[in-house]
Parts: structure tokens; sequence; C-alpha cells
């Protein structure tokens, strides 16, 4: 057992540096339950990080493994107070996946967001009775999902065996015309009619989907008059979201409707000390002050500048200081300059090797569709243009395209590291440039 556990350690640190996207304070914490014939039995706190660990980490842990036992390792995450099953059942279509970071403890509440926070909180004590629905709004990486995460934690935590389903709107459309195919509408319906809460993130996907929409205000009704709540998010308000039928908006604005701003810079600093805690990083005060000065669009840009800098400290082997920060996120970073889409897609063509006529073109392939969507996704957070005019960039495409690239990019950029990774990495050669 001691050189398992030896091994075990070797195993933690190499994924820190393998994947410092993804590590946690709380990997210090997981047991190996067995290791025998080639398999690594990891057990987990509970089944959230279980989840997270399958979906996240499970290459890094793989290769790390493989690095410090120089053979051929398969592993496998459970909890370590049951045995982990030989295979791993495939998860339900409608199951809820939650992030083990994003509870009420590990939000940081300011003025900007002190309502969002307190309506959440109240929610999740008495669902469909304190404010139903729940309406949150605000641009993009202000903390929305963060509170719907945590509020479903919460919910499922005082009220056990409460039916909670969690989905993007994109979620839900899909989910709503592979029913309508597979002719199963019934049952996609009894799932989200017949449940205790029901959040969708985005719902502002929602416009000029006329079909989804009708199909919304049904699931929306029954919900609301069996007093079940709903739980919604939006990058604007109810009366600004645009192609969305009237009926549906009067809807959103029943309950509370709640607005989170871009956090004060002494909330940027916390922010930052938060998500340093979370990693296990010991982090000095003059560094959490810079990079909450350099960085103030929103909360993800300055989690991306958090891990440039750790990925940075492991990579060389050099304490966070306040030099290695400056070195790492560019001492001279300016992100109140007067940023183009030209320059956008310079930037991105360079780093992907493509050419503007192919991101104009018609072309469909992963390697031009993905830096196309980049550029979008960009140009929208970077800039002030509207969704017409980054289309008109990129040969023409409609708002709901552009809407649709920016959904997709911001999912990747939560769930896959090496894209996260790769927008950071492009946001600063932009905002230096």
């Amino acid at each position: 057992m001691p050189d398992t556990a030896r091994i075990f350690t070797d195993i933690i640190e190499l994924v820190k540096t393998l994947d410092p996207a993804n590590t946690r304070k709380w990997f210090d914490d997981l047991v190996v339950m067995r290791f025998a014939h080639g398999l690594l039995e990891i057990g987990c706190p509970d089944e959230v990080t279980a989840q997270f660990l399958n979906d996240n980490c499970r290459g890094a842990f793989t290769k790390a493994a493989q690095s410090a036992t120089g053979h051929l390792v398969t592993v496998k995450f459970g909890t370590a107070h049951a045995q982990i099953a030989p295979s791993t059942a495939p998860r339900p279509e409608w199951a809820v996946k939650l992030h083990p970071d994003y509870s009420f403890e590990n939000f940081v509440v300011g003025p900007a967001n002190r309502l969002a926070h307190a309506s959440c909180i109240a929610v999740s004590q008495a669902p469909g009775v304190t404010y139903n629905p729940l309406f949150l709004y605000g641009s993009v990486g202000l903390g929305k999902t963060h509170l719907l995460h945590a509020t479903c934690h919460e919910t499922q935590k005082k009220f056990h065996g409460a039916s909670v389903r969690f989905l993007s709107c994109e979620q839900f459309v899909n989910a709503f015309i592979s029913a309508i195919e597979k002719g199963n509408l019934p049952e996609f319906q009894s799932h989200c009619r017949t449940v205790d809460m029901l959040v969708i993130d985005d719902v502002q996907f929602l416009r000029e989907r006329e079909h989804s929409q009708e199909e919304f205000f049904h699931t929306f009704n029954a919900l609301y008059n069996n007093r079940k709540q709903i739980v919604l998010t939006a990058d604007c308000a109810p009366a600004e979201l645009p192609s969305l039928e009237e009926r549906l908006i009067s809807r959103f604005k029943w309950g509370l409707v709640a607005r989170l701003d871009a956090p004060s810079y002494e909330t940027r600093v916390a922010i930052v000390q938060k998500k340093a805690h979370l990693r296990g990083l010991e982090i000095p005060e003059p560094v959490a002050e810079y990079i909450a000065h350099k960085v103030q669009a929103n909360i993800r840009e300055l989690e991306g500048a958090l891990t440039i800098i750790y990925a940075t400290a492991k990579t060389i082997g050099e304490e966070v200081s306040l030099d290695l920060a400056k070195r790492a996120i560019g001492a001279e970073v300016d992100l109140h300059k007067n940023i183009t889409i030209s320059e956008i897609i310079d930037a991105v063509t360079d780093y992907y090797d493509v050419r503007l006529t192919d991101l104009q073109s018609k072309k469909r392939s992963q390697s031009i569709t993905l830096p196309r969507q980049i550029c979008m996704f960009l140009a929208r957070s970077l800039t002030r243009h509207s969704l017409e005019e980054i289309g008109g960039h990129l040969g023409g495409r409609d708002h709901t395209t552009v809407l649709h690239a920016c959904s997709k990019i911001k999912e990747l950029q939560k769930n896959d590291p090496q894209t996260n990774a790769q927008l950071a990495e492009l946001t600063k050669t932009i905002t230096q440039s």
C-alpha cells in the first residue's frame, strides 16, 4: 500500500501539471479504492465530483497514471463509500450534471450580483413559492450559470428526492426536435412537465423557433399551474428579447427579474482569491490585485488569467509571484483598447492557419467551422458590434448563426480545457497587439 500511495501522489501531481484548468484543491482528498491488473479505481467524496472527473479529467488521469507506472492503466471514478461497478452505466439523457465548484459557498457576492444571489437562495429554500419564475439576466461570464448550479445543489440537498431538470436552451430545443422525429413527444413532455424544478440556461436561444416556443409555453404553464419552480437565464431582460412571443415575455416577468452586472474591483480581487483557493493555489495579494486590475470584463476571463499564471508556474517550476504574473499574462495588457473585428479575424486565421476566404465561405468542415465560431464568439465578447455586423464580416451570416456559434463556443469553454486555453491565448494576443 505504501507504494500505491506514493504512486497515487505522483499521479495527482502530474495531473495538476497536465490539466491546470481543471485542477481542484479537493484532488488531495481523492483515495485509491483499488489498483490492480491495470485498473485504477479512484474514490471521490460524492457523485457530483465523480461525475466532474469522469466528464473533464479522465484523459489527464489516465495519461498521468500511465506515465507514473510505465504501464497501460484504465482509470475509473466513483464514490469512496461504495465499490465502483465494473462497467459504467450510460448517463440518462435528462440527468442533471452539476459542477462541484458552483455552490453558494463558492460564489463571491458583491453589489453587482447581490439581488440575484439572494433570490436564488430564496428559491432553493422554498421552490415554487417565493419567486416563480425567477429570471436572471446579464452579459456572458458574470455568474448566471454558477447561480443555477448552486440553486440545484441546494434544492437537492434540502429536499431529498426532489426532481430537478437543468439544461441549456439548446438542449431543450434539440431534445424537443429529437422527440418529434422519434415519435416520443409524450415522454419528452413528461420529463419536462412533471419535475419539481425546471432550470433553463440562455433562454434567449428560443428566439425565432416558433414550435419550440409553443412547446415551452405549454411546459411553463403546466409547471406554474402546479406550483413547480421555474428558473431562467438570458443575456438581456425579458422585454428586450427579440423575436419571442409576447405571451412568453409576459410570463417571464410574472415572478422576479434580477440583473447581474460586471463585478467591481474589490469583488474581482475576492473572486480571484476564491478561484485560486478552489485550485489549491496560494496566490499573493499583489497578484490577485494585478489580475483584478488587468481583467475587468467578466469572471470567466479572470479565471482564464489565473489558469495561465498557474500553468506557467507549474511548467517552469516557480512560485506564483507578481513578476511571474506579469510575464504570464503581460504587463501591458490593455483591455480598454478599441478592438476591431478585423484584428480578431487576423489573430484567429494566424492561430489556426486558415484563410479569411475560408471563414467567409460555406465550408462546414471542423477545421474551418471552429475558427469561424471562435471569431464570432470573440467579436461578441471583445467588441460592441451587433450580431448582424459580426455575421457580415464572416460571409454575410445572419444573427441566429452568430448566436448559435457563441452558444457552442461558450459550452466548449466551460467543458473543454483545450478550447478554454486557446481562447485565453487568443484573447491575450488580441488585447496586446
